[in-house]
């Protein structure tokens, strides 16, 4: 279960590939997107990965996600939307 970082986030780019890929293929690649389905395990393989990474990182998970919105909650206070401004939303 021991990794080094440079694995856990090509783990994780590669899990959420495959919960990318779930959902082009269920969704008709986009021409359907009502039948948008994404699998629960599939969801929890890329936040294990996710959080994995976290962790060989020495990056507490639950603190960078309170970083996070806390930075969302400030754009949207400022201008209405949550996103960068940039079209991105990091």
């Amino acid at each position: 279960m021991d990794a080094d970082p440079e694995y856990r986030i090509l783990d994780l780019a590669a899990e959420v590939g495959e919960v990318a890929a779930e959902a082009a293929k269920s969704s008709g690649y986009g021409d359907q997107p009502d039948a948008l389905a994404v699998s629960e395990d599939e969801l929890g393989d890329a936040l294990f990965s996710l959080l994995a990474a976290a962790e060989s990182l020495d990056i507490d998970a639950g603190a960078a996600l309170e970083t996070s919105l806390a930075k969302y909650e400030r754009r949207l206070e400022a201008t209405g939307d949550a996103g960068s401004g940039d079209g991105s939303t990091g």
